[in-house]
């Protein structure tokens, strides 16, 4: 075992909230199904995030733009049967939706040429002051309905990763440039406070960063956030109705998460809020890294460091309900869900999970453990073991963290010999792994209900308890992890109650200590 790590007594500041900020869908369109909605259901039950960002909130299917032709005459109208549909539920979770304005409408795109199985258009607008008006008409309807100070909540991002030509025609950045400045003026002229941003680029593309910096600035152009995408995946390699790749370090993704404010250092932009609107180990929705328990320890790191750097960064996605290369033919296909189908939780939902339960302020973190504390005094601990991405040597079988914790109660430190609860909670290989059940199952494309109800049981992380006694008001935890383990811990200072006449010495009729608690004999 190693040496302890002292955990201070004292908080070293609070807990970030970037992390669960915001959380990715696929298109806006699937909350309009059942199965996507009770997954964001369990989803907000367990974990809780503030913001829902997904794709093509004005893309055709959800019927935004109508025409009609009547005697000769074409009739437009915008409609928003389905998008009152997607919000008012959103709400009703608890949840608001961080608006991405894409993608075009066919009725007013340039072209035609699509992105996605389902068909988002990637032109830009033939007339961009139809485009205007539509924007305006969107934004004035939320207003309308949900109220002005409620809209004022909503950031506004202007379209998805145009660096890429498979997102925005040719990836023109002048034309892009012209249709942000054009959008970012129409939301101000709407309400002033009404927050909007951009330009959602992939990795690989920093090279933006100073044009649209120098852009916005010399021709006064709004902006009230940047926002980035980041992934750590190498090239494909394709295989049938799936891929794999591989993976570059942890650090990388925090490496990326800075990119926004190293490239616009000493510009207006310096300041701004930077939101990360999508991340993820790989950028493919079938690749099966994705379901992974190493998925989950590569991405422990992130999610209790990230938020030293941006004010977001948001996990593309929370569920397997997503159909941007066509429907996917597994129900364990590699999907970037945090859930699958069905609601089954993968590892990296319990990492979210119980991230969620963590206390608000840090005592300590380290490169394979975050500590923290609330504020009656309760001790949360998480700890994973550290991967390396492709390059890093093969984890071993064991990793240990062993770390000196202070035991305080209602804000006191404990007298020594105070008892102390541990009750652990661990996903690994084995445990809280339903992707590991269902491989051993056969991995069926479709489990039947039995099937089902196996892995519901299987997704459930291993929970382990015992208790301790604090020396000099602290308790020494020991854990030993197993191979690409997240595990979970919670500390609790315990108040012995006495029972008069109760002896665990007779519980069997007689005076001995065959089912005396250990920590009692």
């Amino acid at each position: 075992m190693p040496e302890p790590v002292i955990v201070p007594g004292a908080p070293v500041g609070p807990l970030s909230p970037a992390w669960r900020a915001c959380v990715g869908t696929g298109r806006i369109n699937l909350a309009l199904r059942a199965d996507h909605l009770e997954s964001l259901a369990r989803v907000q039950r367990e974990i809780g995030f503030s913001y829902l960002r997904g794709h093509g909130l004005l893309s055709d299917d959800m019927g935004v733009h109508r025409t009609a032709a009547v005697d000769g005459r074409t009739h437009t109208r915008y409609s928003f049967t389905y998008v009152d549909q997607v919000h008012d539920r959103l709400l009703a979770l608890g949840i608001r939706p961080f608006l991405e304005l894409g993608f075009m409408p066919s009725l007013l795109a340039s072209g035609p040429e699509t992105v996605f199985w389902w068909k988002g258009n990637i032109t830009p607008p033939a007339d961009l002051q139809a485009w205007v008006d539509l924007v305006q008409a969107l934004l004035r309807h939320l207003i309308d309905r949900y109220g002005l100070d409620e809209v004022r909540r909503w950031p506004i991002e202007v379209w998805n990763e145009p660096n890429l030509d498979i997102f925005w025609k040719d990836a023109d950045q002048e034309a892009y440039f012209r249709l942000y400045e054009a959008t970012a003026r129409a939301v101000k002229e709407v309400d002033a406070s009404l927050q909007v941003g951009g330009p959602a680029i992939s990795p690989g593309s920093d090279e933006w960063w100073a044009p649209f910096a120098e852009f916005v600035t010399s021709h006064d152009v709004p902006i009230d956030f940047v926002s980035r995408h980041a992934y750590t995946s190498r090239p494909e390699q394709a295989i049938p109705f799936g891929t794999y790749q591989e993976l570059m370090p942890p650090q990388d993704l925090l490496d990326q998460f800075g990119a926004p404010r190293t490239h616009l250092g000493g510009t207006p932009l310096a300041g701004l809020p930077v939101h990360i609107t999508e991340f993820n180990t790989s950028y493919r929705p079938d690749n099966p890294i994705h379901d992974t328990a190493y998925n989950a320890a590569y991405l422990a790191p992130v999610l209790a460091g990230g938020g030293d750097l941006v004010d977001s960064f948001s996990y593309w996605t929370f569920c397997d309900v997503f159909e941007e290369l066509d429907v996917p033919t597994s129900f364990f296909h590699g999907g970037f869900g945090l859930l699958t189908h069905r609601q089954i939780a993968k590892p990296t939902f319990h990492l979210y999970a119980f991230m969620a339960r963590m206390g608000a302020q840090v005592l300590a973190r380290g490169d394979d453990h975050l500590v923290c504390q609330d504020s009656s005094g309760r001790i949360t601990v998480l700890a994973w073991q550290p991967v390396g991405g492709t390059d890093a040597p093969p984890a071993p079988d064991r990793h240990d963290v062993v770390l000196s914790v202070p035991v305080v109660a209602g804000g006191d430190p404990v007298p020594d010999d105070t008892g102390v609860f541990v009750l652990r909670e661990r996903v690994n290989e084995v445990d809280g792994n339903a992707f590991t059940a269902w491989r051993e199952l056969g991995r069926p494309m479709s489990p039947d209900a039995r099937e089902l109800e196996i892995l519901r049981r299987c997704e459930r992380p291993a929970v382990e308890h015992h208790r301790l006694t604090t020396v000099d008001g602290r308790v020494e935890l020991r854990l030993a992890l197993s191979r690409h383990e997240v595990t979970f811990v919670e500390l609790t200072a315990v108040h012995d109650t006495h029972h008069e006449g109760l002896d665990d010495r007779r519980l069997l009729g007689l005076d001995d200590d065959r089912l005396v608690a250990e920590h009692e004999r």
